[in-house]
């Protein structure tokens, strides 16, 4: 019999539970599941929203061979015009195990296809994998998103970041750096140079909410969203009601904060924890995970996110930026920029309407709010 892909269903649960067992015995991370409920936690689609998440399962005569979530949300276009774009995130098939499988792949991102033509997928882990490898074959619009790290506790980033600790030589010298405070002096003179490089931002006030679905902050993000949204190509509508569904007050790992000045505001920012990681060993790891601003007030909106993760005590801040003006802010603060492994790919009838992609692309405004592991991985 054909594989079969269809919504995701209550009766299709024990199919995947038994799926997911099967790639847990082949030895995959037991992180690399599929999800065990039919109901969305995250983005469930209602009557209301226009922002919403739906799963699908490939079933191959009563068994399930793989499933891929589609979330369905508002862009703001080149062109001025607002569309409803998907995001295909999470696939996964059994041909990762069984080479049997192997056309379960291809046939997930198929039937996304089919279901939102204008398709973007975002983060992905780099090219080496298979799935950002596909699309290249396919001729999908590509780049990678930059990433920014900022060291807030030099003496424990230095023992941890495993990724710098490959070799003994390396080992012993970053621990005599951390140990004999040379990192925390580097890193000292560092932040102090940016400093007094960086533009004198003017008075701002830092204001955390519980929710930003107040009468007074939906006004005045609504009006943010309409005069800051021209400084962009590209990006998803960030305006009141978007904000009110992507960060509801029940996510209480997120902290919310407006920025103002003389009362009005003049951006916002959601900063997180990241879950543990190996790479980054015991450090606690936050991330500024989604912001907007009017023009000319990024830096204050980033220096804003930035305190409050380092006065809730994190080692290390990281974020993925990929609008040019964001970016130039994260480096003015005093982030530095690393090696990114999380690529924006835009469908063929998508990069169409973001042509020419190479002058589109500076302009873009994506984070980590776009792409995988939300709502949980930032």
């Amino acid at each position: 019999m054909a594989i079969v892909i269809q919504p995701y269903r209550s009766e299709h649960e024990a199919a995947v539970a038994e799926f997911n067992q099967r790639l847990r015995q082949a030895g995959e991370d037991e992180n690399m599941v599929f999800y065990r409920s039919a109901q969305p936690r995250w983005l469930a689609r209602t009557a209301e929203s226009c922002i919403y998440n739906e799963l699908f399962v490939a079933v191959d005569d009563g068994i399930v061979r793989g499933g891929y979530a589609l979330k369905t949300q508002d862009f703001f276009f080149p062109d001025g015009e607002i569309r409803s774009i998907g995001y295909y995130h999470h696939p996964l098939s059994e041909g990762i195990v069984n080479k049997a499988h192997a056309i379960v792949g291809t046939l997930l991102l198929s039937d996304a296809m089919q279901r939102a033509p204008l398709l973007y997928c975002l983060g992905m882990d780099g090219y080496d994998h298979p799935l950002p490898q596909m699309l290249v074959r396919l001729g999908w619009a590509h780049c990678l998103v930059p990433f920014f790290f900022r060291i807030v506790n030099p003496s424990r980033f230095l023992r941890n970041m495993q990724t710098l600790r490959s070799s003994p030589l390396r080992k012993f010298l970053l621990d005599l750096a951390a140990y004999s405070g040379a990192g925390w002096a580097g890193s000292k003179l560092f932040q102090e140079y940016r400093a007094l490089v960086a533009p004198r931002p003017l008075a701002a006030e830092c204001c955390e909410v519980a929710s930003f679905d107040t009468a007074n902050a939906a006004e005045s993000l609504q009006f943010l969203w309409e005069q800051a949204r021209q400084t962009c190509s590209f990006t998803a509508v960030r305006n009141a009601e978007a904000l009110r569904t992507l960060y509801p007050p029940e996510q209480t790992q997120l902290t919310r904060m407006v920025v103002k000045r003389n009362g009005s505001a003049i951006g916002w920012a959601v900063v997180g924890e990241r879950r543990k990681d190996a790479k980054y060993g015991n450090m606690r790891v936050g991330s500024v995970v989604d912001c907007f601003a009017l023009p000319g007030e990024l830096f204050s909106v980033v220096r804003c996110a930035t305190q409050t993760l380092e006065r809730q005590g994190f080692d290390l801040i990281l974020s993925n930026q990929s609008h040019q003006a964001w970016s130039e802010a994260f480096n003015a603060v005093g982030y530095l920029p690393g090696p990114s492994n999380f690529i924006f790919a835009a469908s063929k009838k998508l990069t169409r309407l973001l042509a020419p992609f190479e002058e589109v692309r500076p302009r873009m405004h994506l984070t980590r709010a776009d792409g995988d592991g939300l709502p949980g991985n930032f």
